[in-house]
């Protein structure tokens, strides 16, 4: 078997799983933080876009209601 030995394991893997839903903190920073380059977070993680996106639903705002609606429901 030729190339370069990992040094991604799975502890590695939860623990950039469980930091990536933070819309506060970026892929590269969390590699940087874990001793990975960005590019071994995408080859490992198939579906780090998906966790991304998922918390920077989670911690978006609710949609206030509209002030125009009148107390009959009428505008």
């Amino acid at each position: 078997m030729g190339g370069r030995p990992t040094v991604i394991n799975a502890d590695l893997i939860r623990a950039a799983r469980d930091m990536l839903p933070n819309p506060d903190a970026s892929v590269t920073p969390i590699a940087k933080l874990l001793g990975v380059s960005p590019g071994t977070l995408y080859n490992h993680i198939p579906d780090l876009r998906e966790l991304r996106a998922s918390g920077r639903r989670q911690h978006q705002l609710p949609a206030r209601p509209s002030a125009a609606i009148s107390a009959s429901g009428t505008p």
